[in-house]
């Protein structure tokens, strides 16, 4: 798994958690809940906090293996069980994405942006998201980069310009 996902995986396990606090403030209408759940499947995003999973248990098997091979082998053969446990923080997160869906829309609206996401365009979009959502977050770091660069290079000469040796 690439570094990318991973971040992607943590930013979204951060803004959960992050975000259920405030989720608990207010409780969504059973159809609230029922058409936020529907629009957190349609955006795949239960299939993102699946993908967790394995990243918490490669973050985990250093440390408990020791580079132990005997360790590892008892370790690997835990894993289908450990799938189990983790279900009921699979459902957790589901039900808290999905309660901060259903307090920031309605239920009409919640079912219009499913409904989107459902379409051919709403799909292309979810399809290629990702990829756009990483090209923008390099501009974005570029930029930066260069605009740092530009501003030291400024501020350093008018620095200089007042006498300060740099």
């Amino acid at each position: 798994m690439s570094l990318l996902p991973i971040k992607r995986l943590i930013v979204v396990g951060s803004i959960l958690v992050f975000s259920i606090g405030t989720a608990r403030a207010q409780t969504p209408s059973p159809e609230a809940m029922a058409a936020a759940r529907d629009l957190v499947t349609t955006l795949k995003l239960s299939d993102q906090y699946k993908a967790l999973l394995p990243v918490i248990l490669l973050g985990l098997k250093p440390a408990l293996v020791q580079d132990r091979p005997e360790i590892e082998r008892d370790y690997n053969a835990m894993m289908p069980t450990i799938a189990d446990a983790y279900t009921p923080y699979y459902n957790a997160m589901v039900d808290g994405i999905a309660t901060v869906y259903a307090n920031s829309f309605s239920v009409d609206e919640l079912h219009q942006i499913a409904a989107f996401y459902r379409q051919p365009v709403g799909q292309k979009f979810l399809g290629k998201s990702q990829a756009i959502l990483q090209q923008s977050a390099q501009i974005g770091e570029d930029t930066g980069r260069k605009a740092a660069e530009d501003l030291k290079t400024s501020l350093t000469q008018a620095l200089r310009q007042k006498g300060h040796k740099l």
